[in-house]
């Protein structure tokens, strides 16, 4: 069993093409011997976002704290706020943006384990 405080765990600059302002924390992983999920909390800086981009696995989110987008293929938007959760499918292009100018958007992203 693994028990940790969020507050504990250290925060990674997300250092890749088209991401502004992102830092990620790997709460939960395989390191920990996580069968099937890797469980991350994406911090989004005012104004910032990830990039736009795609992968064959699903996202689960729930976000902890703040408001934005979710931006699809289609340009469509998706708000989101504190309290709700998001899907996002295998294949679907998306970016997640903070739409706040004075706080983060705090989210908790889980993946299937193999694609941390």
């Amino acid at each position: 069993m693994k028990v940790m405080s969020l507050h504990s765990i250290e925060k990674i600059p997300v250092d890749m093409p088209g991401a502004q302002h992102v830092e990620k924390q790997l709460a939960i992983s395989v390191a920990d011997g996580s069968p099937h999920f890797s469980f991350r909390v994406f911090h989004i800086g005012p104004d910032g976002h990830t990039p736009y981009h795609t992968h064959p696995f699903e996202h689960l989110n729930y976000v902890i704290e703040g408001r934005g987008v979710i931006v699809a293929e289609t340009g469509e938007t998706h708000t989101i706020a504190q309290g709700d959760f998001a899907l996002v499918r295998p294949g679907e292009r998306h970016q997640y943006k903070n739409t706040a100018s004075d706080a983060p958007l705090v989210l908790i992203c889980a993946v299937p384990k193999e694609h941390e």
